[in-house]
């Protein structure tokens, strides 16, 4: 078997290293813990209140795997496609512009179910993972609203300002997408099982 050139090697794990240093950066802080701990007690009592089976099925239970990572890419699909004839240099039709409409109204609407399943899941978090979660899931609900507002503004007229919001919505949700990989490859969340138990 050929041995992995040293230099090769050095550098994945260096690019490995940078990106946990920037979770760990990200997420190490007191306050972030209280406030984490604090909403997730919240969402708890929630959860409690509600069907059993509805929990489960956000969960992923009938399926063997967490839902929340299918549900992710209707509104990261949509919201990157309206980014892409929005901001892509050349003519804007109005087709071009009802096309990029529409793939933000469909991304919108799909965010419902991801960001359900997502805090479901969330709340059976523990550690880091539940402060980078916490996080994640806030850059995406925050992506989620802007969206809702940038569709209000092109709605009215004021397509300038619907693209800067939408604009500012795909890099919140691109960063929250970053926090969301660190929780599967990094924490392991999800992996083999769905987070119907604590895990982190």
């Amino acid at each position: 078997m050929t041995a992995q050139p040293f230099a090769q090697h050095d550098f994945r794990h260096r690019d490995s290293q940078i990106n946990d240093l920037l979770e760990d950066a990200l997420s190490q802080h007191d306050t972030l813990e209280a406030v984490a701990d604090e909403f997730q007690r919240q969402l708890q009592r929630v959860e409690g209140a509600l069907p059993p089976a509805l929990v489960a099925a956000l969960h992923g239970q009938p399926l063997g795997h967490p839902l929340h990572p299918i549900l992710v890419h209707l509104p990261l699909g949509g919201w990157l496609v309206a980014g892409i004839l929005d901001f892509y240099p050349g003519h804007k039709s109005a087709d071009t512009e009802h096309a990029a409409d529409l793939a933000l109204l469909l991304g919108t609407v799909g965010a419902v179910g991801a960001i359900a399943s997502g805090w479901t899941d969330w709340a059976n978090t523990r550690g880091e993972a539940k402060r980078t979660g916490f996080i994640h899931g806030a850059l995406n609900e925050t992506a989620f609203f802007l969206n809702g507002a940038s569709l209000l503004a092109r709605r009215r007229g004021r397509r300038g300002l619907g693209k800067v919001l939408s604009g500012t919505a795909l890099a919140l949700a691109l960063g929250g997408g970053f926090l969301g990989g660190q929780l599967v490859y990094r924490h392991g969340l999800g992996v083999g099982r769905t987070l119907a138990t604590p895990q982190g």
